[in-house]
């Protein structure tokens, strides 16, 4: 389908045939600039559970800003159709499309589907955006993704401007690596957990690609996003007038390092640290009991840094992910992510 400039459409991409002969499809939205400039694809849910950025991609779509637009924004909110529909990361055959890049015409459908969004999205894009949450019961710190040789990504991750931005080897099979063979810059932001959606990663999400594709020069240059990545009023002070707004945003931290912190024993876990906490080196950050009240293992951080990854589940076995730790080297009290980093920032009561 051809979309011509100034023109907004939805194309739905025949993915496969369910066993009941249904037809499945990916919707994409393409929104076309009257005058040329860049091509951004944005996508959501490759993990189907990882809902988070299609939300972020439906305010996106929604702001008037978009009618300024220059050059070309593909939107892909749902990749993964079938984890999606089902609640799951995963393909029906329990198969990683993440890991299945950049795919194939023929094979598993995993491999087709990786195809698919290579072919009619990628390949066709000077820039990419893709956008996770953490696995079920791990929530993430809003974070961005990019590998350490690449500059043209990285600074994509400096326009973001999450609050901390992590340098990450490619991985065979993802995403991340098959742009890289087609040399698209792009990054991938990480942010809350599976199956939930959290207000604070949602606002953050939106800010940073507006702001990326501000510096792309996509969209007109604007000192602040103001309130246009909510759908909620903006925050008040007791006295009934509006926040007064920051004056500058928080550059983001780096972290060219992180390790997981895993349980040392199976238990009962109870946590004693934020998501976002700043931890220093030999901190105990939690703690797995036995549940009869024997056996306590404490949880060590190995670095001074900040928790980036944290489990939500209580109950966990041996060997375990607890914390994800980032190794930073101005490490600050306090925590990474607070309302004040949003503009504006989050009433109380709001998230």
């Amino acid at each position: 389908m051809n979309v011509v400039p100034g023109e907004r459409k939805t194309i739905e991409l025949p993915v496969t045939r369910l066993y009941t002969r249904t037809q499945l499809h990916m919707p994409v939205h393409v929104a076309r600039g009257k005058r040329s400039g860049p091509t951004l694809f944005i996508s959501a849910a490759i993990h189907g559970d990882e809902i988070n950025g299609v939300e972020i991609i439906r305010r996106l779509l929604k702001l008037k800003e978009l009618k300024r637009l220059r050059g070309t924004v593909i939107a892909a909110p749902v990749v993964n159709v079938i984890g999606f529909i089902n609640h799951s990361r995963y393909l029906a055959d329990r198969r990683d499309l993440n890991r299945c890049f950049p795919g194939s015409p023929t094979g598993p459908l995993a491999d087709i589907l990786a195809h698919l969004f290579m072919d009619q999205i990628a390949a066709r894009a000077t820039h990419g955006i893709d956008i996770h949450t953490g696995a079920i019961h791990r929530n993430n710190v809003p974070q961005t993704r990019v590998s350490d040789s690449d500059t043209e990504s990285q600074k994509m991750a400096e326009w973001f401007a999450a609050p901390i931005i992590v340098e990450s080897g490619l991985r065979a099979g993802s995403l991340r690596q098959a742009l890289a063979d087609l040399k698209i810059p792009n990054v991938l932001y990480e942010a809350g957990e599976a199956l939930r959606f959290d207000e604070m990663s949602i606002r953050i999400g939106v800010r940073g690609i507006l702001q990326v594709m501000r510096a792309l020069g996509m969209l007109p240059d604007r000192e602040k996003d103001r309130d246009a990545s909510s759908d909620l009023p903006i925050a008040a002070s007791e006295e009934g007038s509006q926040t007064k707004r920051r004056k500058r945003q928080r550059p983001p931290v780096r972290c060219k390092k992180s390790k997981w912190v895993r349980a040392g024993a199976s238990g009962v876990f109870r946590n004693r640290v934020k998501l976002g906490q700043s931890v220093s080196k030999g901190q105990t950050l939690g703690i797995v009991a036995d549940p009869f009240g024997g056996l306590e293992d404490p949880a060590v951080s190995p670095a001074d840094g900040y928790v980036i990854g944290l489990l939500e589940m209580p109950l966990v076995g041996r060997g375990d992910a607890l914390y994800h730790i980032a190794f930073t080297k101005d490490t600050q009290e306090g925590e990474l992510v607070t309302d004040e980093i949003l503009d504006p920032p989050i009433a109380p009561g709001e998230l």
